[in-house]
């Protein structure tokens, strides 16, 4: 529905989302729950594309996709226990969270071609609009804000 200044409330014919579309998924650290996770933002673009209308094309998809793979491995890699992998979503922007038990933030190393591993991060901050590392009462919370359209 439109509504005007003057209060005329005109129905359009459908209902647009106010609210970011929002999914969460906990994962164990047990072997094969990086590429569930991959699976899980997978089916959040789909839903994306479906409730939000959103026009996602490979690329995005293929960032949104490396992101969740790099935060949840880092995750997995140096948290002592589980972790949370939480979406958030509109028709421009993919917010990727990862909360994990380690209070320890992660570090970004210098650009270095000839190093071996340790790449992460560095990956994040080439393919995100945004980037957030927080201490939270549990451990940390990493954001990475990436827009799906080439704006």
């Amino acid at each position: 529905m439109i509504e005007h200044v003057d209060g005329t409330v005109i129905p359009t014919g459908f209902d647009v989302p106010v609210e970011p579309l929002r999914r969460a998924a906990h994962y164990s650290g047990e072997p094969g729950c990086i590429a569930e996770a991959r699976s899980f933002a997978a089916r959040f673009l789909g839903r994306l594309r479906t409730e939000w209308c959103a026009t996602i094309e490979a690329p995005a998809e293929d960032k949104v996709l490396l992101v969740v793979s790099e935060l949840v491995t880092n995750a997995d890699r140096h948290s002592n226990g589980p972790y949370i992998l939480e979406l958030e979503g509109t028709d421009d922007a993919v917010a990727v969270c990862v909360y994990d038990s380690s209070s320890a933030l992660p570090l970004r190393y210098p650009r270095d071609p000839e190093r071996v591993g340790r790449h992460g991060l560095e990956i994040v901050h080439a393919l995100a609009a945004e980037i957030a590392v927080e201490r939270v009462p549990v451990g940390k919370r990493v954001r990475a804000v990436l827009r799906l359209t080439d704006e």
